[in-house]
């Protein structure tokens, strides 16, 4: 395809018309308002030969009164912060029948005028006490034939009978599978740098200053930001694409070119800033669902309107990112089936709900954590120093909790202090302040369970490859790796790559204690037969605690 063609599908960029009310302080600045408009008009890609798409999924809903995007033909296409088979049928239904929810969107949610229970069934990770979140009910209100864990996963298509409690909500229409946002089994022989060496667009040769990385090509940086975060490289090369066109095209505009993701911010400028935001905000819709602290958006021009209770987390997250970066009607036609983002998404990599069969569920209702130890040496006193919270970025998953060496230090210091592996297996990670443990052995962090240790430090850190036993030594607390206030390690559990919740329901135990959140991140406590080790930034005496010899 000659690069003319490329650059001609690229013509407008899909920045919401919010960008416009922003007080530009530099003149430069002016030349983004030539990129105010709605959604990517977008003809229908063909996938390069090994991303060959299926047939689309005969979709159960549509969006209506979204804007028509024309679609004009295309050309076949070959083919703390931390550093850097068909749709699925588990929707809600109702005891009396009723037209198809419609995505109305208001200031205000209303009752629906039938006042008939939801008949739901259960998805793989739902929780009871997410599910009460999101269909506005108490967790004494949900009924079922069957039994449910207090705690645990519910068995997936489990019957539930819920009271309805919630009307005018978004569409809920399944968009995108878990497995296509979660870096897991689907992406893993999905190689980012040679996919966009063959694209040869814009981010081919794209490259920017990483520090001690010095200049880094764009490939690599979204593979990084996508391992880092754990979020599927292909999610995030279509999203640049839908955005600014990035992958196969250039950019229109200076908008474009800085702000490629459409968060405008000198702060957010470049590449690497605008994946970070990125990730930390797919992250919170597709956590903040899963674990039960998203119930609504709110867009741009005010307007706030409550979540299908009965979504995937996969497509909450990609709801939740689309309301941050449009007003009401750009996210209508980015949300749009058959002419959005999910539409281009399935052009650039084929049918997501084809590989989905084959990865999906992630994690199986029964799944328990392997026994754990603390990651420090027997007989030495840590600090627990912070309670749940973030799992790489600020916000997404409350995966991760950290530990300090016992010390009169404060700030960031040099330590002799160890970090140890707290299960048996393979490292499969070793980098910039980052160590992984991976611990089903076969070496990718993808699958199964596997530990994330951040901020240890270069000088003495274990490299990728070895195997490991418990209580091996793998490195010295830092700073290194990202913002670090005073030295600690952070660490976190993930499974099939997706980050596990530290307090919730494959609770976090280390050495016989388990881990608790208050719901404040960083807050929390350790609890063992009756003791209670308190989280404290500051290493009070109430946070120490040891290791004890198994």
């Amino acid at each position: 395809m000659s690069p003319m063609i490329l650059q001609m599908m690229h013509i407008f960029s899909p920045r919401s018309l919010r960008i416009c009310g922003y007080i530009l302080t530099l003149f430069t600045l002016v030349l983004f308002l030539a990129g105010c408009n709605m959604p990517r008009q977008q003809g229908p890609f063909v996938a390069p030969s090994e991303f060959e798409p299926t047939t689309t999924p005969n979709w159960a809903a549509t969006i209506e009164a979204a804007p028509t995007i024309t679609a004009s033909p295309t050309p076949k296409i070959p083919v703390e912060e931390h550093t850097l088979t068909e749709q699925p049928t588990a929707t809600a239904e109702i005891v009396e029948p009723s037209p198809t929810p419609q995505p109305t969107i208001g200031n205000t949610p209303t009752v629906s005028v039938n006042t008939g229970p939801i008949l739901y069934y259960t998805q793989s990770g739902d929780t009871l006490d997410a599910l009460a979140v999101r269909f506005g009910v108490t967790v004494d209100e949900i009924d079922t034939t069957g039994t449910l864990p207090d705690r645990g996963f519910i068995n997936p298509n489990q019957l539930l009978i819920i009271p309805r409690n919630i009307g005018n909500t978004t569409s809920p229409m399944h968009l995108l599978p878990d497995s296509e946002f979660v870096y897991t089994l689907s992406a893993l022989d999905f190689n980012v740098v040679n996919f966009v060496s063959q694209a040869g667009g814009y981010l081919k040769n794209f490259h920017e200053y990483l520090g001690t990385h010095g200049e880094t090509y764009g490939g690599d940086i979204v593979e990084q930001i996508a391992l880092d975060n754990s979020v599927s490289p292909k999610l995030l090369l279509a999203l640049l694409e839908y955005q600014s066109g990035w992958v196969y095209g250039q950019p229109a505009n200076l908008a474009d070119q800085d702000y490629p993701l459409g968060e405008i911010s000198l702060s957010k400028k470049g590449l690497l800033r605008q994946l970070k935001w990125a990730v930390n905000e797919l992250s919170v819709g597709y956590y903040g669902w899963r674990e039960g602290r998203l119930s609504e958006i709110q867009f741009s021009d005010g307007v706030l309107t409550r979540l299908a209770p009965d979504l995937n987390a996969g497509t909450a997250a990609l709801q939740y990112y689309f309301s941050k970066v449009y007003d009401s009607q750009g996210w209508l036609a980015a949300m749009d089936p058959e002419t959005g983002f999910p539409a281009f998404y399935e052009q650039m990599f084929g049918n997501p709900w084809t590989r989905a069969q084959v990865v999906e569920p992630l994690f199986p209702p029964d799944l328990v954590q392997p026994d754990l130890v603390m990651p420090f040496l027997v007989g030495r006193s840590w600090s627990y120093t912070g309670g749940p919270h973030g799992a790489f970025e600020k916000d997404g998953s409350w995966a991760a909790i950290d530990f300090a060496p016992a010390t009169t230090v404060s700030g960031c210091y040099d330590s002799d202090a160890w970090v140890t592996a707290s299960g048996d297996g393979v490292i499969s990670r070793s980098e910039r302040g980052i160590v992984v443990l991976d611990l089903d052995g076969d070496g990718f962090e993808q699958t199964g369970w596997a530990l994330i240790y951040l901020h240890i430090a270069d000088e003495g850190r274990t490299g990728a490859g070895r195997l490991v036993k418990k209580g091996d030594l793998l490195g010295h607390p830092s700073c290194e790796g990202g913002f670090a206030t005073g030295t600690h390690v952070h660490m976190a559990r993930k499974y099939n790559g997706e980050w596990m919740q530290a307090d919730g329901p494959i609770p976090f135990v280390l050495s016989g204690w388990t881990v608790h959140s208050t719901g404040v991140r960083y807050k929390g406590s350790l609890t063992r037969d009756g003791e209670v080790v308190t989280a404290s930034q500051y290493g009070a005496h109430q946070s120490l605690i040891e290791r004890d010899r198994e």
